[in-house]
């Protein structure tokens, strides 16, 4: 039955791709209104996180705040579905890299380094990164209940050739490249939820967080630079993407460096536009345990 499923997703999101932007976000308007309105996907979550990430915005702000949110959210859905056949030249349109030279630069120095992000804008079509650079891009994930999503989110996800592990065997991966003397770059989406006992709590859109500290333990240990990947939405289905270098080499940092540069920037991509971050992740939903002590930022 799992092969016969993954065939049927497989050709629905072929057909559903084929329908033209323009149609595509006609479509996302009407899903806005029967997601917001009538399902009302997890709108308490989505109220909840944006009360307590900005306390000093009125009800009625919030509210404008989380129909933006939902309207994001539906063209993101629906945009993700592009990626079974997209081509690369319309990526480079539609996900403009604003600085390439970033990549170009560390190629040539021939350093190994992260890409540091969040949930943030269209985070699926950046799977084009690989043809942007020299390095292969080793990205992290977790594999799926549903096994026949998870073949064809796999299958998405590897159209330009990214390599998918998950966070227990990237570390490994990353010393096989290195003792082949291969370039790699491994892609951290640094905003998932950890469990509560997680050693990493700090302040996060007014209010204490948890972090997986993956990112800051891999690449001190690999000694790799740390790049963040900032985007932001320029118009419908347009986005901009720039590459911050953070650290030349995070071997060099002192605990939690690498981990508090990265929240700040994470919060300040958010706060400039805060319709485009995953808002009905239940991101808040532990409390720090009294014997963890909160990292100051």
């Amino acid at each position: 039955m799992t092969p016969l499923l993954y065939y049927l997703l497989f050709g629905f999101t072929w057909l559903v791709s084929l329908i033209p932007f323009w149609l595509m976000y006609r479509i996302s308007d009407l899903l806005y209104m029967i997601t917001y309105y009538l399902v009302r996907y997890r709108k308490e979550t989505v109220f909840g996180n944006l009360r307590k990430s900005f306390p000093e915005k009125s009800d009625h702000e919030i509210k404008l705040l989380a129909k933006a949110y939902y309207r994001h959210f539906c063209d993101f859905m629906l945009e993700s579905l592009k990626c079974i056949r997209i081509p690369a030249g319309e990526l480079n349109k539609r996900m403009k890299l604003t600085n390439p030279e970033v990549l170009q630069e560390l190629g040539i120095e021939g350093k190994n380094f992260a890409l540091v992000s969040a949930h943030y804008g269209n985070w699926e079509w950046l799977n084009y990164l690989p043809l942007k650079m020299k390095h292969d891009l080793l990205i992290i994930f977790r594999p799926l209940k549903n096994k026949s999503v998870d073949r064809l989110s796999y299958y998405m996800r590897t159209r330009f050739n990214a390599f998918l592990y998950p966070m227990e065997s990237v570390y490994r991966h990353g010393l096989e490249y290195m003792a082949e003397k291969k370039l790699f770059s491994i892609w951290f989406l640094a905003d998932q939820r950890p469990p509560r006992i997680s050693k990493f709590w700090t302040r996060f859109l007014n209010q204490e967080a948890p972090f997986f500290e993956g990112t800051e333990k891999i690449s001190r240990k690999l000694g790799l630079a740390v790049v963040f990947l900032d985007v932001q939405k320029v118009r419908r289905g347009y986005y901009e993407v720039t590459l911050k270098k953070l650290f030349d080499n995070a071997a060099h940092t002192g605990e939690n460096d690498v981990m508090l540069a990265c929240v700040k920037e994470m919060e300040h991509e958010i706060i400039q536009n805060p319709a485009l971050w995953l808002w009905s992740h239940k991101r808040f939903k532990h409390s720090r345990p009294e014997n963890i002590k909160l990292v100051a930022s």
